[in-house]
């Protein structure tokens, strides 16, 4: 899909264990048209998405937000 600045050919689904709470989510990521955090799905342009696009399964990433860092680590990648 394409939004205009990114293009990508394969979408993905993230599951990623939040640092903070050691909650493990599901992100699908999305066209910024498409988002809903309730729902997983992840808007292209966030600072997350951003940070898990190009990793691989069993890394880290650090995602600076407005209330300072967050870290989550990758568990698992689905592309689809």
């Amino acid at each position: 899909f394409s939004n205009g600045r990114y293009r990508f050919s394969n979408a993905g689904r993230y599951q990623v264990d939040d640092d903070d709470s050691d909650e493990i989510v599901t992100y699908q990521i999305v066209g910024s048209d498409e988002s809903d955090i309730k729902k997983g799905l992840l808007s292209i342009t966030s600072p997350l998405a951003r940070a898990l696009i190009g990793k691989t399964a069993n890394t880290s990433v650090e995602v600076v937000t407005p209330n300072g860092g967050k870290g989550y680590d990758i568990k698992k990648i689905e592309y689809i």
